[in-house]
């Protein structure tokens, strides 16, 4: 089975440094403005990262339609696919209740060495927060909790419906810990 991305999926090569080097011109002439802007980009291109998906599945698993893989082997094609387009592998975890967790240690976007007061992963949030929503069929909202680009161990991105991160955000804001509040 083919695990390649083809040429025809209109996808474009682009460096880690060309990532990093935009976060960091945005975020020196826009301030805070610039994870909204990098965010929505990412949100753009998860329609055609889920298309693409769709179209290496059949080759990589021999199933046609997302909803057909098993649940328990889902961690294991979302891997394989994101490191086929050089994001990087993850790892899908259950967090609490009303969440999960996609967390990888390898994540392209991030930049370790910029020593970030936040997390900085603002493409793939909003990314994940499209192509999840999608494989899914549900709205799905992603908040990036933990982050290399922080000089944190791995990226980790939170997902869960819109209303229960909002919950999770506010809490944070006033000093809880994410695992705690979607525990509850």
């Amino acid at each position: 089975m083919s695990t390649t991305i083809s040429s025809d999926d209109n996808l474009l090569l682009v460096g880690r440094q060309t990532i990093h080097a935009l976060r960091r011109a945005l975020a020196r002439d826009m301030g805070e403005e610039a994870a909204t802007c990098l965010q929505e980009a990412g949100y753009a291109a998860g329609e055609q990262i889920y298309g693409t998906f769709l179209r290496w599945l059949p080759g990589h698993t021999g199933l046609s339609d997302p909803g057909d893989l098993d649940a328990s082997a889902l961690e294991d094609v979302l891997s394989a696919f994101f490191q086929a387009l050089g994001w990087g592998g993850l790892v899908v975890t259950q967090v609490g209740r009303a969440g999960l967790a996609i967390t990888s240690t390898d994540w392209a976007e991030a930049e370790p060495s910029a020593g970030a007061s936040l997390p900085s992963c603002y493409i793939a949030s909003g990314m994940f927060a499209d192509f999840i929503s999608r494989l899914a069929g549900v709205p799905v909202a992603v908040m990036e909790v933990e982050c290399r680009t922080r000089a944190e161990p791995h990226c980790r991105f939170l997902l869960g419906a819109p209303e229960t991160m909002a919950t999770v955000y506010e809490a944070m804001m006033s000093g809880q810990d994410y695992e705690t509040v979607l525990a509850s």
